[in-house]
């Protein structure tokens, strides 16, 4: 719990407003211990600088006919290179072709990586950076590696999210019949309330759904900063008293609430395996069909008893309610995102750019 809440958009503020004093990583407390894989390969790489140094140096000596002083130091860094053993990550079993060595196998491999802990030395490129990964195969941070309770509860935060945005396109038929009466407009005019919503959220995940793959942004500050858009839409929509407005803030309302079904699946992507996507992919799709299912449900009792407003007053209500869960206790699912502030704090605790 304390780690999502840390990694949801309120965390993250507390820790801005407090400076990284509050809600802090592993990274960031005086107990935390440098992994000893990136221990060897940061001094490794020393001894490698300085034997490079030491072989040109050494160049200019068999020139002059002197000596070479560097060739034991050489064959050092060498040898400790080779005793660096690089292990395959979960995530790169998980992706991996699964039908070469039948569909099961892969599953059992995953299985057992995730029983044994062990640990994941990072890959160096060629000019000399270190590229940060998990620590260990069973890395809580890698959000592949959560409890089946926190996987499903993203997938409860998601379907409930596409479900909002879905409901607050649904309910608007019911207040058609208020629409013409009260605008004087024809029925065919304020059907445009929902066509207009529906179009605007076919436009909508061209727009939200590339930014979530650079892992500096990641999947939450989109999610969170359209959704309260779609929220401050919500109320405008229930109370304003200009048909044109109207039309404006319902297209708008169905441009900021697309994000659901832009980024929805990669959400679920990361935090499950290949072999059990399928799982959550098939209860985000239902909540697709689930949203003009249910809302006019209530909105249809609502629009009879209480007036064309009151749908729209009802889809304030159950977006307050998508709001706490989006923006309190919905943890970062994005691999690269997490991994890059990572690299970020081991470079400030260590001091070494290279990471």
């Amino acid at each position: 719990m304390y780690e999502t809440f840390r990694e949801s958009a309120l965390g993250q503020a507390i820790r801005f407003v407090s400076r990284n004093k509050w809600l802090q990583y592993p990274e960031e407390r005086p107990d935390f211990v440098l992994p000893p894989e990136y221990v060897a390969l940061l001094s490794n790489s020393e001894k490698q600088h300085e034997a490079t140094s030491d072989r040109s140096n050494s160049h200019l000596n068999q020139r002059s006919g002197s000596p070479d002083p560097a060739s034991d130091s050489s064959q050092t860094a060498d040898e400790d290179g080779e005793d660096l053993r690089r292990e395959r990550t979960v995530g790169s079993i998980q992706r991996g072709p699964y039908m070469e060595h039948g569909r099961y196998d892969p599953e059992q491999q995953i299985e057992l990586k995730k029983t044994k802990s062990e640990p994941i030395v990072p890959v160096k490129t060629n000019d000399g950076v270190i590229l940060v990964d998990w620590y260990t195969t069973v890395d809580q941070a890698n959000p592949q590696n959560w409890s089946s309770f926190k996987r499903s509860y993203i997938v409860f935060v998601i379907c409930l999210y596409t479900w909002v945005t879905y409901v607050a396109g649904s309910v608007f038929a019911f207040s058609e019949p208020g629409i013409v009466e009260h605008f004087g407009v024809s029925v065919e005019a304020s059907e445009l309330g929902l066509a207009l919503y529906v179009l605007a959220y076919g436009v909508g995940p061209l727009i939200f759904g590339p930014p979530t793959e650079i892992p500096v942004i990641g999947r939450n500050p989109v999610y969170y900063l359209t959704f309260l858009v779609f929220f401050a839409l919500s109320f405008p929509a229930a109370t304003i008293n200009s048909f044109g407005g109207l039309l404006a803030v319902r297209f708008f309302a169905g441009f900021f609430g697309s994000v659901g079904i832009a980024i929805g699946g990669a959400s679920i992507q990361d935090v499950f395996t290949l072999i059990y996507f399928p799982y959550g992919l098939g209860w985000w799709v239902l909540s697709f069909w689930a949203g003009p299912a249910i809302g006019p449900t209530f909105a249809g009792f609502a629009a009879m008893e209480k007036g064309w407003r009151w749908p729209l007053w009802e889809v304030v209500w159950i977006c307050a309610v998508m709001a706490i869960f989006l923006l309190a206790l919905t943890p970062e699912t994005s691999a690269p995102n997490i991994l890059l502030r990572r690299a970020k704090r081991l470079r400030k605790l260590t001091g070494d750019a290279r990471l």
